[in-house]
Parts: C-alpha cells; sequence; structure tokens
C-alpha cells in the first residue's frame, strides 16, 4: 500500500503501509489483479479485484485493492468516500492491510473523522495478526501517552516485534530507546545493532546514525573508512548531516582521501540546505581559485547541470 501516515515522537519519519496479501488464492491460481497493480497497470487491476468480488463477495484481499486504488485515485477516481467503503468491508472480513488503512483514516483525519481511540482498535485488531506498520504505530501511541505517562517498554516491545518483521521505521525506533536507556537498559552495542538493521534496509537517519556510529567506535568498533561509506552513501541522498560530515572528512583526510575540492563541494551542499559549519567555511576560504573553478563544476554535475 502506498498511503503515508504520521510520524512519530521519536521523529523517525513517515510511514509506508505494507503491500496487500491477497491470501487466499488457490495454489497455483494466478494473482492478476495484484500482478496489475504492482506493475502499474492500475485500470486493469481495479478491472480484475471489482471481478474477483463479483465472483467472491467475501475477497476480502480484492476489496483492500479496490480501496487503495480509490484512495490513490488510479485505475479509477480519486473518491475517499468509495476508499473508507471498501476498506471497512475488508477490515471486517479481517484483511490486517485493509484494518491499517482504516486506522491510519482515523489517525489522520482523512476519510474520516479524526479518533484516535478508533484508529488504535484497528491497529490492534492489524497487529495481532502481524502487521509491522501496525506494530509500530502502537509503539508510537504507547510513546506518546495520549493524556497518560509514556509507556517505553511497552513502545520497546512494540518496535522489537515491528523491527524483527522487518520494519525499518521500527528498528531505528528500537536503536534511539537503547541510545537513550528507555523502556530498555541502555546499551550503545544494541543500538548500534538496530541502527545497522535500519540503514541496511534504507532507511536514511538510520544511515547517517551508523555511519557516525562507526566512524567514532561508539557501540561498534572503530572504523572510519566503514563510517565514511554509509555517510557519503546518505550524502548522495540529500542528507545535510551527512553532507557536513563527509566535507569535513575530505578535508581532514580521515576515512576518506584528502580532496578540498570534495570537500568544499559536499560542505556549500550542506551550507545550502541551512547547516553552516565555520570550520568548514574557513577551510573553503583557503581555496585557490582553479580549486573553486573545480569545485563549482563538480556541484554542476552532482546537482545534473
Amino acid at each position: 500500500m502506498k498511503r503515508v501516515l504520521a510520524g512519530t515522537a521519536l521523529c523517525v519519519a513517515a510511514l509506508v503501509a505494507a503491500g496487500p496479501s491477497f491470501a487466499g488464492l488457490k495454489a497455483g491460481e494466478p494473482d492478476l489483479a495484484y500482478g496489475a497493480y504492482q506493475r502499474g497497470y492500475y485500470r486493469t487491476a481495479f478491472k480484475e479485484a471489482m471481478k474477483r468480488v463479483e465472483a467472491d463477495p467475501h475477497d476480502a484481499a480484492a476489496m483492500t485493492l479496490i480501496g487503495e486504488l480509490f484512495a490513490e485515485g488510479v485505475g479509477a477516481p480519486y473518491n475517499l468516500d468509495e476508499a473508507m467503503k471498501w476498506d471497512k468491508l475488508a477490515a471486517e472480513q479481517g484483511d490486517m492491510n485493509a484494518q491499517y488503512a482504516l486506522a491510519n483514516a482515523y489517525l489522520n483525519g482523512k476519510g474520516e473523522p479524526k479518533d484516535l481511540a478508533t484508529a488504535r482498535a484497528w491497529f490492534e485488531k492489524a497487529a495481532a495478526q502481524g502487521h509491522a506498520g501496525a506494530l509500530f504505530n502502537l509503539g508510537v501511541f504507547a510513546l506518546e501517552g495520549n493524556g497518560v505517562a509514556a509507556n517505553f517498554a511497552l513502545a520497546t516491545q512494540d518496535f522489537r516485534r515491528s523491527a524483527e518483521l522487518g520494519f525499518p521505521d521500527a528498528a531505528y525506533a528500537l536503536a534511539l530507546l537503547y541510545r537513550e536507556g528507555q523502556g530498555v537498559a541502555q546499551n550503545s552495542t544494541e543500538a548500534a545493532q538496530w541502527l545497522k538493521r535500519a540503514a541496511e534496509e534504507g532507511y536514511l537517519a538510520a544511515e547517517v546514525e551508523y555511519g557516525i556510529a562507526l566512524f567514532n567506535g561508539d557501540g561498534v568498533p572503530a572504523d572510519e573508512q566503514g563510517g565514511a561509506k554509509w555517510l557519503v552513501r546518505a550524502a548522495n541522498r540529500n542528507n545535510a548531516i551527512a553532507q557536513d560530515r563527509v566535507a569535513r572528512m575530505y578535508f581532514a583526510g580521515r576515512g576518506l582521501k584528502q580532496d578540498r575540492v570534495e570537500g568544499a563541494k559536499w560542505a556549500i551542499l550542506a551550507a545550502s540546505a541551512g547547516l553552516r559549519d565555520n570550520w568548514l567555511d574557513n577551510e573553503t576560504n583557503k581555496l585557490s581559485p582553479d580549486e573553486r573553478k573545480k569545485v563549482e563544476q563538480a556541484i554542476k554535475t552532482y546537482l545534473g547541470r
């Protein structure tokens, strides 16, 4: 599913729902509706999903897909009322993806009136079936408290279950709890391990923090070159903090071979994103006219100009 959900108190980025499961097909039977959806043939996906519902009024997976197509406005007109109708039908049939989508509608007040209690109830139903995103959201609920004291132990439990199901947002959140010693005993080694897992799953903030942890030897053996690889990866995804750190490494020749032109390039990119660094400004000001021309060209190449 492609609907984007609310962020968390840990500032761990927006969530994205997992794809529809389409369970219940007979062995060997081709799933034309979901296959078309995955390949971007949305009209075909809609038609095939409708055929399935007509053939089986209890086909919850097809109902979930129809709801998603209405919610995205692809393959069907954008219509949140229709999306909610199909999500409710599928959720009541027990489809965890529909339950998750419905929970987010109530959480965000989009398609349904905002109602945190109802949102939580639907998250709990989806989580009971092992929906990673729902478990993560329940962890967020535990952290935010919603009128009661934050329950870090419960958040840790939910984040761990979600992370073990492959949800990188949860792995990152769990790393922060271990780093701060909230809900669990402070443990920099555990924090680094969960940061690594989230980074390997493409979570940008984790790429930055795991790179820094490697560079500094925080919870893992110090590895400046290893840390540099993660930070360069994040810098190329336009993360200003990573760009700043990479600039410093290039100027200092630590973790990366010293290259004042590359250092200045990344320093300027970080500054353009609002992250100013006096030390980098001073180093950049020492560049020769020829080096400045090379920096200008390097930036143009990076920006595709």
